[in-house]
């Protein structure tokens, strides 16, 4: 049950991590990127733990999400 827990926070803070990051990278605000991450496919992943993506780091999801994502920032 703990590591349960401890999943979640840290999932939780990744997607922070995430957020904050993709705002800086793209000068928008946290809102809008916000709703850009949880609208790609890259938050479903990290929500099912698909591939341990959960365990990489936020700076190289969002390069990736930019990159693979670029759709979502139109």
């Amino acid at each position: 049950m703990e590591q349960d827990a401890l999943g979640k926070l840290y999932q939780q803070n990744l997607e922070h991590d995430i957020i904050l990051y993709l705002s800086e990278q793209k000068g928008i605000q946290l809102r809008e990127a916000m709703d850009i991450y949880y609208k790609s496919e890259l938050s479903n992943q990290i929500e099912n733990g698909l591939f341990d993506i959960q365990f990489l780091d936020a700076k190289n999801l969002v390069l990736d999400l930019m990159e693979n994502e670029a759709e979502l920032f139109k």
